[in-house]
């Protein structure tokens, strides 16, 4: 995994945010009383879940120590707490009522795989909402790729380097369906209006960016990105000082059944 700059990921908050706010809407839980959010980041996204089921014990789980340091500041004493865990490796210590996982499993080779383990963590009735980016064909990634395995940059990133990855909705629905759920999943396309000098950059550099920078040494780093930074600018042009870029997340929403 990538080593975390929360501050990078957290300039674009709201940005980040939406989609997490258009996944819990749509759970049905009740009154869950154990609630468990894996690949909890910052924790304030997971500290909504505590607003939202009061009654709720709320637990956050990340693999960072960089993002569990910021998530420690939510804690509540009794009602939200944060551990550090690797998602495959996750064992919750009884049935979970409402799992979530939130732009999280796209690092998580063959997670489609993982699907039963988790599900398997839910009580009868419980709830699994999981969100992941579905834009590794747009140009940001496509062009990050085609840098990386260039002549230049290939014998010195090599290939064994973290590359997050996921599937469409169509896909997680049939695997979901097929542990005993009712699933609802679905696609968006959020069009997110950024300002500043190489904001695509920016938005790269707290997310697909990392891994490879974790690579590199400062000199190489800043080398690189302004190779990187020169083919996103001619992707994505700026009109009237912002930049539009789409970004695609697949989301799905299933209740185990009794």
């Amino acid at each position: 995994m990538p080593t975390w700059n929360t501050r990078q990921y957290e300039r674009y908050t709201d940005e980040r945010g939406r989609p997490f706010h258009d996944l819990v809407g749509r759970i049905g839980a009740a009154e869950p009383s154990y609630v468990v959010d894996l690949g909890c980041g910052t924790g304030e996204l997971t500290a909504t879940l505590a607003e939202r089921w009061p009654e709720a014990m709320v637990h956050g789980e990340d693999s960072s120590p960089e993002m569990l340091k910021c998530a420690a500041a939510q804690a509540i004493p009794g009602r939200l707490d944060f551990t550090r865990a690797d998602i495959r490796d996750w064992v919750p210590p009884r049935g979970v009522d409402v799992l979530v996982t939130n732009a999280a499993l796209q690092w998580v080779p063959g997670h489609l795989e993982l699907l039963d383990q988790l599900i398997r963590a839910l009580r009868p009735g419980g709830w699994f909402a999981m969100q992941v980016p579905g834009n590794f064909d747009a140009p940001s990634h496509v062009l990050l790729t085609e840098l990386r395995e260039s002549p230049r940059w290939r014998e010195r990133l090599g290939d064994d380097a973290v590359r997050p990855g996921a599937h469409g909705a169509a896909e997680y629905l049939a695997a979901l369906a097929a542990l005993g759920c009712v699933v609802d999943a679905w696609e968006t396309t959020y069009l997110h209006v950024l300002a500043g000098p190489d904001p695509v950059l920016e938005w790269t550099r707290g997310t697909a960016l990392l891994p490879v920078l974790d690579r590199l040494d400062d000199a190489d780093a800043a080398e690189f990105e302004g190779e990187y930074a020169a083919a996103l600018r001619a992707a994505y042009p700026p009109r009237d000082g912002r930049t539009m870029l789409p970004f695609r997340r697949v989301f799905a929403v299933a209740e185990k059944q009794r």
